[in-house]
């Protein structure tokens, strides 16, 4: 199959096209003139310079291709629109092109998140049939995405895949954890434990081949991710004993959480790059309970993980070390 796959140059789109290489398949990757392709440098993948933003553009990319996965997309922003115009006008601008120039695609695959259907409410994991209720700009973006996939399932079918937190070799957002705990502190948002869904890298990429090749993930929404939902209590014993360093528990008062949020954001509008720790993300951080079920990918599409959290974390842990990032 040839496939299309936008973020490719990034931590997740790369483990994506390394799984689909791996399996056989021919793999294209959009990238811009700026892109750092340290991940794909080597790699048999085609690149094609285009813009998710630039329609025209895409038409060069979108040749031959049977399939494509849409991974690239914003968790940053400085304004509520950039959210909107990367998530949800960069989708509906591929869709588009899609229709236009993908005359052979059999399957559009959109690279979603947790988010976008929101946090626990009452302490049951989140299913796919969980009325939506996105808490930030960035899950409302994504849920906006995929509301626009949905509207062209008459030309091709659709795959929604929805992404809870992931870590792994190559990423860079809860690297900060991993780091703080080699620090010797063990930090925990508020008083209360908190609980997520936290899935290796290897498993999402093998959820997302599901998805692009199983004939039940056609016009279909599910979440991929870890079977088992981990308190940060745990998860951040297990890091410092792979680490080495005992370290100590750390609880950071949610009013405190609040304030840093909010001088991180001030400060970042002097800055380039927004801040990853806003006014919004503090909401996300804060909430008891981001736990999903993958019951239905499990069943529909056989998706089983295989990366033990022990085994992820050494995995990862060896990883960074090797990159001298911890």
């Amino acid at each position: 199959m040839n496939v299309l796959i936008t973020g490719a140059t990034g931590f997740l789109g790369s483990h994506a096209a390394d799984r689909l290489l791996q399996d056989g398949h021919n793999v294209r990757a959009i990238v811009r003139g700026s892109s750092n392709l340290q991940w794909l440098n080597g790699k048999e993948v085609e690149t094609v310079e285009a813009s998710l933003h630039d329609p025209e553009s895409l038409s060069k990319a979108l040749k031959g291709i049977d399939a494509v996965v849409h991974v690239a997309g914003v968790t940053a922003s400085k304004t509520k629109e950039g959210f909107y115009y990367n998530n949800q006008l960069a989708t509906r601008n591929l869709l588009e092109a899609t229709k236009l120039h993908g005359e052979n695609v059999e399957r559009f695959v959109l690279i979603s998140s947790q988010t976008a259907g929101g946090p626990s409410l009452d302490g049951k994991p989140v299913t796919e049939e969980t009325p939506p209720h996105p808490i930030t700009t960035y899950g409302k973006s994504k849920l906006a995405a995929e509301e626009e996939s949905r509207q062209f399932r008459e030309y091709f079918p659709v795959t929604i895949l929805r992404l809870p937190a992931i870590y792994g070799p190559r990423d860079t957002a809860i690297l900060s954890f991993f780091q703080t705990v080699n620090k010797r502190i063990k930090p925990l948002i508020g008083f209360q434990e908190k609980f997520i869904n936290l899935a290796h890298v290897y498993d999402i990429a093998y959820g997302i081949e599901l998805g692009l090749t199983k004939p039940e993930a056609l016009n279909r929404t599910f979440y991929i991710g870890s079977e088992k939902q981990y308190g940060w209590r745990e998860l951040s014993n297990l890091a410092a004993e792979l680490i080495g360093k005992k370290g100590v528990f750390v609880p950071i008062p949610h009013m405190l959480v609040s304030g840093i949020a909010g001088i991180s954001e001030f400060v970042s509008i002097f800055k380039k790059k927004p801040s990853v720790l806003n006014w919004e993300k503090r909401l996300d951080i804060t909430q008891p309970q981001w736990i999903c079920s993958i019951e239905r990918a499990q069943k529909e599409l056989g998706y089983v993980p295989k990366v033990g959290i022990k085994e992820g974390f050494e995995g990862t842990i060896e990883w960074y070390k090797e990159q001298k990032w911890i």
